[in-house]
């Protein structure tokens, strides 16, 4: 008996190969898009697997309450680490991390800036690091020790083997001595680096460490197996303000931050971990992905039920011949069983091509992993789950016939069949009109927060760090740059302007409630910074070329002034510890940080000597090649020993849209192929219909019905249904969008012309689906059309 189904089912393969294509394309183009999606999910899913401690790692992050307001914030004091270790049970060990590390390394003729941090001897503990070469114990064994990743060594010494002993030269001053070689991170890994070293280096270099009130490195901990996290948290909360004294609320509050969570689940408001996060992405594409699966699944079902009449003198003969209605229902589950196996097979073939094209979309090394069980499961999973949701109805509805009816040539009545049909193809097209209306809603989203009013120009602008004499030797650099014409200005800062990082609640002036705790950034720049920037000045000047005359000087943004009160903030003094500072120009505000928000208030001093970037200015009119070659031409001259290294700051500035790009990204790509798919199945269901009405359409044009009109005959029932699916899609994808958009401060409303836009092209990809089949059956010579099959 299954030989005899088999054949059927391949007869029935071969027989009607259009619309057998249809089916296996259909369903192969959603599994291989569901396989992908799920692919990524497992990827975001497993991120920091490679730690075997990962449920016992945690963050320590600090509340700190500023205006009222707590905020969340990675840093914490250098003094913590240690001292939490010893006086909070059920902390095993902890581990600091001083980041910003991106020095030169040379060996020999290899020079090359690589990425790393200064840490404490208990990080190989903590995170599992595994030696190739060395070990943990003798690591961090002297104070200039470097332990480096397999990929750095064989930058610097050809392979990752035998390179203990060796030197590496650290910008051009101190040599480290390589103590240990370690595997390479996962990309799927939140912390990357490199090298580590020691970190009483780092502390040698900051003296703030000291202080219990100075928040600047990142701290780990890890508990014991058997320690009371809630236990843990409590000692905590209280424990840096009894350090300094009892002090105030808003003495930062030390919070753990489960390793569980660094990647998925980063929303924190109030102080409070919220559910909120890149998981709830990860969440939505896994119901895309079976969105997906269900139109492929729905195209199935509406051909199959649309071909149901070619095949019911098939059923009418099996049941004569004794076969009941569960064998018919199985016979037809097992014919879907096998397209389903086919599409996943075709799936699979359509998932290995694209997978490189995928991986650079979504930045990642993803592979297909057939020699894992638990893709193999999944494979198995979705192609039964498409074989059974695609089969069964169908398969419910065909085994129904009655075999008298059948037999002699009446027609079953086709109603309830056509109804669900065209039931599934309203489905199918509202799906398709979300996604479109939600793609076109992220993108609109984040091309609004880019396009806004930043406060400065961050176009042709590249950031340099500062590297062995470049800073004594700055006035000279700065006129070299200038005399190759293609550059505008330059400007020196102590930190990036794009990210939050410097700042204090230490300022205080005339008129400050002495209870007020507020957050104000600062920055350490030198004349002409604020020009290269291309910042706007509202209210008074920009620093001098005389450094000296303004010392004692500073500027402000916009929102600082307010809170100095009423009148120009000209003039007026800002205190710092026993420091005072008189305001001598006002800046329009800038956006940093928080993106989708507003950056804190901001303070300038003039004071070139701690700067440690330096900005450069292309004129708008250069070629960047050519401005680079040049740029590269100076740096070359001016600071021999060091290589050419740089950034565009819009490439910076285009990183902190990363989640929300690719989101936009991964949305259009999956609204494509959900058009794609629903298009398929109106193609095929388009072309039976034609099929099923042509001798109709043979009388209509001997009657002398044109063209065009039996084309819009043909189609109207088509554009009804996609018209119900844009009625049911425009307010569900409104709520959808607009409950996604309240997660941002600063965002868009959403227009009436979004809704319109993607209602056409959905009208116009259906009509043009279903015109080609309509005009291709009215040309159709109608005595052909009329001719007894």
């Amino acid at each position: 008996m299954l030989r005899n189904y088999l054949k059927t089912m391949l007869r029935n393969l071969w027989k009607n190969k259009g619309y057998s294509f249809l089916n296996i394309f259909g369903l192969a183009i959603g599994i291989a898009c569901a396989g992908l999606i799920f692919l990524w999910m497992e990827d975001e899913l497993n991120y920091d697997a490679v730690y075997a401690k990962k449920e016992l790692l945690y963050k320590v992050r600090t509340n700190q309450t500023y205006e009222g307001k707590i905020r969340t914030f990675d840093s914490s004091p250098g003094l913590l680490g240690p001292a939490i270790k010893t006086e909070v049970p059920g902390i095993a060990n902890t581990c600091r991390f001083g980041w910003g590390a991106n020095p030169l390394f040379r060996s020999g003729d290899k020079v090359i800036n690589e990425k790393g941090l200064y840490t404490d001897a208990a990080v190989f503990d903590m995170f599992t690091l595994e030696f190739v070469q060395g070990n943990k114990k003798d690591a961090f064994g002297q104070l200039y020790s470097v332990v480096i990743s397999e990929k750095m060594a064989r930058h610097f010494f050809g392979d990752d083997r035998n390179v203990i002993g060796k030197t590496l030269q650290v910008d051009n001053k101190e040599n480290y001595r390589v103590s240990g070689v370690v595997k390479d991170l996962p990309v799927n890994s939140t912390l990357q680096f490199d090298w580590v070293a020691p970190f009483e280096i780092f502390a040698q270099k900051h003296d703030w460490l000291k202080y219990w009130g100075a928040n600047g490195v990142t701290t780990y901990v890890e508990l014991s197996p058997r320690a009371n996290v809630a236990a843990v948290r409590q000692q905590l909360d209280g424990f840096i303000a009894k350090k300094e004294g009892g002090k105030e609320s808003h003495v930062a509050r030390p919070i753990l931050w489960s390793m569980n969570d660094w990647h998925l689940r980063d929303h924190f408001e109030d102080g409070k971990q919220l559910a909120g996060g890149r998981i709830t992405y990860v969440r939505m594409f896994s119901v895309i992905a079976w969105i997906i699966i269900l139109i492929a699944c729905i195209n199935f079902m509406n051909l199959a039920t649309a071909r149901s009449e070619k095949r019911a003198r098939e059923v009418g003969v099996r049941k004569v011949l004794g076969a009941d209605r569960k064998m018919l229902t199985l016979q037809f589950i097992g014919e879907a069983l096998g397209l389903s196996g086919l599409a996943v097979i075709l799936g699979l073939l359509i998932i290995s091509i694209v997978l490189p094209e995928f991986n650079t979309l979504v930045e990642k090394q993803l592979t297909l992993g057939l020699d894992k069980p638990i893709h193999l499961i999944s494979l198995l999973t979705i192609g039964l789950t498409c074989g059974l949701v695609a089969g069964s109805y169908p398969a419910l509805y065909l085994s129904s016939f009655n075999p008298v009816f059948v037999l002699k040539g009446i027609r079953a009545r086709a109603d309830s069949a056509a109804f669900i049909r065209k039931g599934l193809v309203v489905i199918q097209f509202t799906i398709s009109i979300v996604l479109i209306i939600s793609t076109i809603i992220t993108y609109q989203q984040v091309r609004h927060v880019k396009n806004r009013d930043l406060g400065y120009d961050r176009d042709n602008l590249i950031k340099l760090e500062l590297q062995g004499n470049m800073l004594q030797h700055y006035k000279e650099i700065r006129q070299d740059l200038l005399n190759t014409a293609v550059v505008g200005n330059t400007g020196l800062s102590s930190n990036e302007i794009i990210y939050t990082s410097d700042n204090t609640a230490g300022y205080s002036w005339e008129g400050k409630d002495p209870g007020a705790n507020i957050l104000i950034s600062y920055r350490n720049v030198s004349p002409g910074f604020i020009s290269t920037w291309g910042m706007h000045i509202l209210e008074g000047r920009d620093f001098q070329d005389n450094v000296i005359a303004d010392s004692s000087n500073v500027l402000i943004t916009e929102s600082f002034a307010r809170l100095m009160g009423k009148g120009s903030a000209l003039g007026k003094i800002i205190k710092d510890g026993n420091s005072s500072n008189v305001v001598v120009g006002v800046i329009k505000d800038l956006v940093y940080g928080d993106m989708y928000g507003h950056g804190d208030p901001a303070i300038f001093f003039c004071s070139p000597d701690r700067a440690r970037l330096l900005y450069v200015r292309m004129k708008a009119n250069s070629h960047p090649e050519e401005a680079l070659a040049k740029i590269g031409a100076v740096m070359k001259k001016d600071n021999a020993a060091y290589p050419f290294t740089y950034r565009f700051v819009d490439e910076e500035f285009n990183e902190l849209f990363k989640s929300e790009t690719l989101i936009g990204k991964l949305s259009r790509v999956f609204a494509a192929l959900a058009i794609i798919i629903s298009c398929l199945g109106l193609f095929g269901l388009a072309a039976y219909t034609a099929e099923r009405r042509k001798k109709e359409i043979g009388i209509r044009k001997v009657l002398g019905a044109t063209v065009p009109g039996i084309a819009g005959l043909l189609s109207k029932d088509f554009i009804k249904l996609v018209v119900i699916s844009t009625a049911i899609a425009f307010p569900l994808a409104w709520w959808t969008m607009y409950k996604w958009l309240q997660n941002y401060a600063y965002r868009i409303t959403i227009s009436g012309w979004v809704f319109a836009i993607a209602g056409a092209a959905a009208l116009f990809i259906a009509l043009a689906t279903v015109s080609f089949q309509a005009v291709r059956t009215a040309m159709i010579n109608p005595s052909r059309s009329l001719r007894s099959e």
